[in-house]
C-alpha cells in the first residue's frame, strides 16, 4: 500500500488525479492462476479483466509506488518457489512484464512501500523453509532485488501494509510454525532489521493488510489459526505509534489468504478473494479511519485464494 496523493492525469476534465484503481493478482483457483483484475476503488462494482501476470502463481506479494503509477508481484508458487518480480503500469491495462528476481526463491510473503518514495520491500515466506528475510528494490528500476534485513521472526503467510511517504512499514501476523500474532516495523528508507511493534488481537497466518496512508491507520483483515479456524476479525494499528492491534470490526465473510489494498488517504479499504471453505470472489471494503464492519463492493472476475493486491494511491 502507499499513500494517495494529488496529481495532473492529462485528459481528466476535473484536471485532478483519476480515482485510485486496485489490482489483484495471481492466487490459486484450484490451480495457479496469472489473472489480474481491476477495479476503481471509490466505485463500487464487479472487478474487470486488467491482464495477466508473466507466470502464474499462488501466494505472490504486490506493492507499488502509489501515484508514480507502477506495481509489482514478487515470488509465489508455480507447484515450487518463484524469484520473479513483474511489474505493470496500473493506470494502463495490459500484461505484467519481467522486472527482476528476489534475492531468495519464496511464496507466501509480503510486501510494501514507501509510495512515492519508491522503495518497495518484501518480507518473509517459504523457501523450503520458513524465512526471515527482508528483500528491496527501487520500484521505478528494474533489476534483481536486495537484502534489506531480517524480520524479528520467521514466517511465511504474513501481510504488510506502510503509512506510505512517512516511511514506517508493518509486517503483521503469519505462520511460525503455528499462527503468529507478531507485528514488526521497519523504516522503509533504511535497510536494517525489523524491530517488534506490538500484537494483533489474535494469532492468525493469512490476513490481507493495508493502510489510508499517510493519514497513519493499518488495518489486518481475516486469517486462519489451527484452533479456531478461518477468522473475520479486522484489526486496526496507528502505523507511527509502536503497540498492540486494536478491534476495529468484522469482515462480510470469515475468510483466510485473501489479500488488500486501499486508496490512500481517500480512506477505503478493500479485501478481495480468499477461502471460506471454497475459493472466493468476494470484494469487501471498509472505511479505515471508521471503526465498523466490512459491507459488500462486488465479485473478482474468478473466485481465488492466495492473491495479491495494490494500487496506484
Amino acid at each position: 500500500m502507499a499513500f494517495s496523493s494529488l496529481r495532473s492525469l492529462m485528459g481528466a476534465s476535473s484536471g485532478g488525479r483519476a480515482p485510485a484503481r486496485g489490482v489483484f493478482g495471481g492466487g490459486n483457483t484450484g490451480s495457479v492462476s496469472n489473472v489480474i483484475d481491476y477495479i476503481t476503488i471509490s466505485s463500487f462494482g464487479d472487478a474487470s479483466n486488467f491482464g495477466d501476470l508473466s507466470v502464474a502463481r499462488s501466494v505472490p506479494a504486490a506493492t507499488s509506488n502509489g501515484t508514480t503509477d507502477r506495481g509489482v508481484f514478487g515470488g509465489g508458487s508455480t507447484g515450487s518457489v518463484s524469484n520473479v518480480i513483474d511489474y505493470i503500469t496500473i493506470s494502463s491495462f495490459g500484461d505484467a512484464s519481467n522486472f527482476g528476481d528476489l534475492s531468495v526463491a519464496r511464496d507466501a510473503l509480503a510486501a510494501t512501500s514507501n509510495g512515492t518514495r519508491d522503495q518497495g520491500v518484501f518480507g518473509g515466506g517459504y523457501t523450503g523453509s520458513i524465512t526471515n528475510v527482508i528483500d528491496y528494490i527501487t520500484i521505478s528500476s528494474f533489476g534483481d532485488a536486495s537484502y534489506f534485513g531480517d524480520l524479528t521472526v520467521s514466517r511465511r503467510y504474513v501481510s504488510a501494509t506502510s503509512n506510505g511517504t512517512t516511511d514506517r512499514g508493518v509486517f503483521g501476523g503469519g505462520n511460525t510454525g503455528s499462527a503468529s500474532n507478531v507485528i514488526d516495523y521497519i523504516t522503509i528508507s533504511s535497510t536494517g532489521d525489523a524491530s517488534n511493534f506490538g500484537d494483533l488481537t489474535v494469532s492468525r497466518e493469512g490476513p490481507g493488510a493495508t493502510s489510508n496512508g499517510t493519514t497513519d491507520r493499518g488495518v489486518f483483515g481475516g486469517g486462519w489459526d489451527d484452533s479456531a479456524g478461518r477468522h473475520n476479525v479486522i484489526d486496526y494499528i496507528t502505523i507511527s505509534s509502536t503497540g498492540n492491534a486494536s478491534n476495529f470490526g468484522d469482515l462480510s465473510v470469515a475468510r483466510h489468504y485473501l489479500s488488500a489494498t486501499s486508496n490512500g488517504t481517500t480512506d477505503r479499504g478493500v479485501f478481495g478473494g480468499g477461502n471460506d471453505g471454497t475459493d472466493d470472489d468476494i470484494i469487501d471494503y471498509i472505511t479505515i479511519s471508521s471503526f465498523g464492519d466490512a459491507s459488500n463492493f462486488g465479485d473478482l472476475t474468478v473466485a481465488r485464494d492466495a492473491l495479491a493486491a495494490t494500487s496506484d494511491a
